[in-house]
């Protein structure tokens, strides 16, 4: 027989098969629930999980400005039977996690940092008024002790994110905010938050909804040379931050368990 005919033959037993099992599936899933309604995703069926990340493709922005993923597909449906790409992705990239080992010489790698600290009360600083008037707006220490008024101590093992309102300028030139000189303008976290947080929290990450934990003009990455060596880790370019309560939810990390890796994409989620 021919290549190509063993070729079509493979797809048309592959493809019945895969419509046998979709219609078990269905059908097995119905007579568990008693009904053709979805199964609930949690025990708690109050609860609710919102995806907190960007779709990464060639056109997210980047801090450096250049694509962060390239696809070189290797096997094609077509003509092989499945498909199949090298992906090239920059570590650093969409909705990301920056390791202690980012801005550390010897720091816990992205696959070192501890199960536990992915699993996070999530605290949100709302600084959207302020960024909407100065695109280099940061998180203070006002803001932190505001919140604290407002909802008690930060808990241990909490995220602290800031939500500027930036989420929503990711299809626009505005998210990296660059100006004529190459310089970058968009929000993060001051350092005199970040070392107040060190001090006097257990937080075990920040995180932002802009591309980097410091304000896009800052000169010397002060929050990354603060937070990361100090062993927390932090996220960037977070979604889903306008659909969260300033406290309450829960945030789940998919950090990627890569071995000698300084950060990488996340399938950041929250339990609400």
């Amino acid at each position: 027989m021919c290549g190509h005919c063993v070729m079509e033959n493979v797809k048309e037993r592959m493809l019945s098969r895969r419509n046998f099992f979709r219609g078990t599936v269905a059908a097995a899933g119905a007579a568990a629930l008693g009904t053709g309604a979805a199964r609930p995703a949690l025990a708690q069926a109050a609860r609710q999980i919102v995806d907190m990340t960007h779709e990464l493709s060639e056109e997210f922005p980047t801090f450096g400005g250049v694509p962060g993923i390239r696809y070189d597909k290797q096997f094609d449906f077509a003509s092989d039977g499945y498909n199949l790409y090298t992906l090239s992705i920059d570590e650093h990239s969409g909705t990301h996690i920056d390791a202690p080992l980012h801005f550390s010489p010897d720091g816990q790698s992205v696959a070192e940092i501890p199960v536990e600290s992915l699993a996070c009360p999530l605290c949100v600083i709302d600084i959207r008024a302020r960024a909407a008037e100065d695109p280099d707006a940061q998180v203070t220490p006002d803001d932190l002790t505001a919140w604290i008024a407002a909802h008690g101590p930060l808990p241990d093992g909490a995220c602290v994110a800031m939500n500027s309102g930036w989420a929503a300028k990711v299809g626009s030139d505005d998210f990296r905010g660059a100006d004529e000189a190459g310089g970058l303008h968009f929000p993060g976290f001051h350092i005199e938050a970040t070392q107040m947080l060190l001090e006097q929290t257990a937080a075990a990450a920040i995180a932002v909804d802009t591309l980097s934990l410091d304000h896009g003009p800052s000169p010397d990455f002060a929050t990354h040379y603060a937070w990361l060596p100090a062993g927390r880790y932090g996220i960037e370019c977070l979604a889903g931050l306008d659909a969260m309560p300033a406290a309450g939810a829960t945030l789940m990390v998919g950090a990627p368990k890569v071995r000698g890796g300084t950060g990488g994409p996340a399938r950041v989620m929250a339990l609400v």
